[in-house]
């Protein structure tokens, strides 16, 4: 598997490299440890061109500042992959940051890990978060990083009946190891998986029932797959409700799949698995 790891120089760039290494995936990943140098940043469309003209000493001073910057985050970046022994490399590249790590990362294949908090400000001002732009526009699963991680030993799975949802499920068993060390000795340990499904309503009582055996076949394949398993069934607003049983299980991932809302949905109402990627604090994976 490939793995693009967005790093800006902050703690939230190294937490993610932190993520890629700590992922129990069954392949060794390929990582590429990406700095994304934004120049034209600087020379901000809604700002006059005179304006500009009249501060060219500033910018090349930001832009050296900048360029600085992008250099000590590569070297920080190798010496951290040599201590957790990712394969891979770390690399500089030019343009706008979400659109530079959406084009490094094409296709379905692999996996972009990006920190939860922006990149740029000034970014964030004009097009939204980094992450949230990654998130919504990404062909492949995207883990949007909230905290630092040793081992993933808790998931919660977010199950719906949708084909994102079954999307989630398929890339959880066939990407994840079901089993991690304990510590201190060669024991290995079930990751323990809980799913949830949220029903909005309970109107009718066969939504309810649906729900149920959803969620228990859910986790009946988990548990043949090794992993250990419990099923959860909420009522209430999905997102909300996804977070707050990851709370209560301590997770340290949720993973759940991106809902196939168009480009106007998305702008007005926002999606499920959006909505639990800002508000929650536990880190979530968002397949596709």
């Amino acid at each position: 598997m490939n793995i693009v790891v967005a790093m800006d120089g902050s703690k939230f760039g190294r937490q993610a490299l932190n993520w890629a290494a700590a992922l129990p995936l069954k392949d060794r990943p390929r990582v590429t440890a990406l700095h994304v140098l934004d120049i034209d940043a600087l020379r901000a469309p809604f700002v006059a061109q005179s304006m500009v003209a009249g501060n060219q000493r500033f910018i090349q001073q930001e832009v050296r500042r900048m360029e600085r910057r992008a250099a000590e985050t590569l070297a920080e970046a190798r010496r951290q992959m040599r201590t957790l022994r990712l394969n891979g490399k770390a690399k500089e590249l030019r343009g706008g940051v979400a659109p530079t790590i959406l084009k490094e990362a094409p296709g379905t294949h692999g996996m972009i890990v990006v920190g939860s908090q922006g990149l740029d400000a000034l970014d964030r001002l004009m097009l939204g978060s980094v992450s949230t732009n990654v998130l919504h526009h990404a062909s492949r699963p995207v883990l949007i990083v909230k905290a630092g991680v040793r081992t993933v030993r808790r998931i919660v799975l977010a199950a719906d009946g949708s084909t994102s949802s079954r999307h989630a499920m398929k890339w959880l068993l066939t990407k994840l190891r079901p089993t991690v060390s304990s510590s201190g000795d060669a024991t290995r340990t079930p990751i323990h998986v809980t799913v949830v499904h949220v029903m909005p309503f309970l109107r009718y009582p066969e939504l309810k029932e649906a729900g149920s055996r959803l969620a228990e076949e859910c986790r009946r394949k988990l548990l043949d797959a090794g992993f250990g398993a419990d099923s959860v069934c909420r009522l209430g607003r999905p997102a909300d409700e996804i977070v707050k049983v990851a709370v209560d299980r301590r997770a340290d991932l949720i993973i759940m799949g991106a809902q196939g809302l168009g480009a106007i949905a998305r702008l007005v109402l926002g999606s499920v698995s959006t909505r639990v990627a800002q508000r929650s604090s536990i880190s979530v994976l968002v397949t596709r």
